[in-house]
């Protein structure tokens, strides 16, 4: 049987699914039902990889799906897709397009294939996903609250606010209790949360965000974090070299603890010390640290070791 690619285009009702190289095209419904008769139309073919993009929650039961019967998949930023289209000179945007799209991207640039997240890694992502929210509307009910001026909607804005902390106290709680009950999570999470600056909260979004940490070398581990410097260099002209894509809520999870890690880690200290002291910006030494921080976890978690286990 000829290998096979899948390219498959995901919205909240339908899979549009195509091949390559046949240019087959198949549409299943989005729920459990198009699920399984996906799975048992896969199960007739020879695949490869299946490709399809991110795409928030509507992707879930499928990369779940793609899990469970042990289906090669490829799960990739929509941005990837679209340059790609653009590139092959496919301007044309339909369900059956994407699919077809997919499907060659996937043969022709072999994306690396992902592992599907397990059921409590889901759970925690959606719990995560929740407090960020949460966290945007306490920033913007504070921001409100100090340019009321009636009593009633003084009330009403506190109230507001009780809320807000009650339902992320709540959501925390939620989530530290699924990491202690699955043993590698909370194997893993223990190894995080020993590393200076990273908190209880960092650990579990680097969980959630970067499952794949702890088998990857720290280059992967840099430009799968959005953290390694990209170079621009045509002919003589050099320019200045700059962070770009990668997992962006990772990186917003890593800003703090690496002010804290400057603070209260003596070799991140002083490493920050002389980046600026050899006239590097503060934001690019920042990034150096969280650079640092990500490819720490990365090896901590590769040997199953914490922090103080290992020399600073």
């Amino acid at each position: 049987m000829t290998d096979i690619t899948i390219g498959i285009d995901i919205s909240k009702a339908l899979l549009d699914v195509a091949t390559y190289p046949e240019d087959q095209y198949q549409q299943f419904s989005n729920n459990t039902k198009g699920h399984k008769e996906l799975a048992k139309w896969l199960g007739s073919l020879n695949v490869k990889l299946i490709v399809f993009e991110a795409t928030g929650s509507y992707h879930r039961g499928l990369e779940r799906l793609l899990g469970e019967h042990g289906f090669p998949f490829s799960k990739i930023n929509p941005r990837q897709a679209r340059r790609f289209a653009e590139a092959t000179g496919r301007l044309a945007k339909t369900d059956r397009v994407d699919a077809l799209m997919l499907a060659r991207f996937g043969e022709l640039l072999q994306p690396p294939q992902r592992e599907s997240k397990s059921q409590t890694l889901e759970t925690l992502s959606e719990l995560v996903v929740a407090r960020r929210a949460l966290v945007k509307d306490r920033t913007a009910a504070k921001n409100r609250q100090h340019n009321l001026e009636q009593p009633l909607l003084k009330r009403q804005a506190s109230r507001r606010l009780k809320q807000i902390e009650a339902d992320i106290a709540a959501i925390d709680e939620a989530s530290r209790t699924l990491v202690d009950d699955d043993d590698d999570l909370n194997r893993r999470f223990n190894i995080l949360i020993s590393i200076p600056g990273v908190g209880e909260m960092t650990a579990i979004t680097i969980l959630v965000e970067m499952p794949e940490l702890g088998s990857m070398d720290k280059r992967q581990t840099a430009a799968l974090a959005g953290l390694a410097p990209i170079t621009r260099q045509s002919g003589t002209w050099r320019g200045k070299r700059f962070i770009r894509g990668g997992r962006a809520n990772l990186r917003q999870a890593l800003y703090m603890p690496a002010l804290v890690a400057i603070r209260f880690n003596k070799e991140l200290g002083e490493k920050y010390q002389a980046m600026t002291k050899a006239g590097k910006p503060g934001k690019v030494a920042i990034t150096a640290i969280m650079r640092k921080l990500v490819i720490t976890a990365n090896a901590l978690l590769r040997d199953d070791r914490k922090w103080s286990k290992i020399r600073a």
